[in-house]
């Protein structure tokens, strides 16, 4: 693999994030009829959400770059349970994470996710959650070898029947 950078993205990679995005949401939608497709000009209205992102101390955007080219990224912010209800624990969530179907495989993911979880840490937060498409199953595998394990899986029942 040619050198792979993991950097926090800036505001020049986020129309190239949102276009990633939007390779997202067709992979997902591919896997699975009942994920949601993206409305027109998702990928821009998904752009112009991470801007607030950049500057914001509770998230983090990262992308990973070959050859100066942005081939992925992730998402992820500090959250909190609702604190009139639950014992108060901080914990990190990656929203989303994408990288190029021809970059799979290479470590590119991997690296995207050790370089968010260190900045989790650094916070002082002791676990993070993601979700995943149950029809997933490369991204399953994926994430069981870096550690991952269901704690809750996500149902669905139509009312029509």
């Amino acid at each position: 693999m040619d050198s792979l950078v993991i950097r926090r993205a800036v505001a020049e990679d986020i129309e190239t994030i949102g276009q990633l995005w939007e390779q997202l949401v067709e992979h997902h939608t591919h896997l699975d009829t009942r994920l949601p497709e993206s409305v027109p000009n998702g990928g821009r209205r998904y752009a112009r959400r991470l801007y607030d992102t950049l500057r914001d101390d509770y998230a983090r955007l990262l992308v990973a770059v070959v050859n100066d080219k942005v081939i992925g990224y992730v998402l992820g912010m500090i959250v909190d349970l609702a604190p009139d209800m639950f014992e108060q624990e901080t914990s990190g969530f990656l929203a989303d994470i994408f990288v190029t179907p021809e970059q799979r495989r290479t470590g590119a993911g991997r690296a995207l996710v050790q370089e968010l979880a260190r900045w989790f840490r650094e916070r002082g937060v002791q676990y993070y959650e993601w979700h995943v498409a149950a029809r997933n199953a490369d991204a399953l595998a994926f994430w069981e070898s870096i550690g991952g394990d269901a704690i809750m899986v996500r149902m669905r029942a139509s009312v029509n029947e």
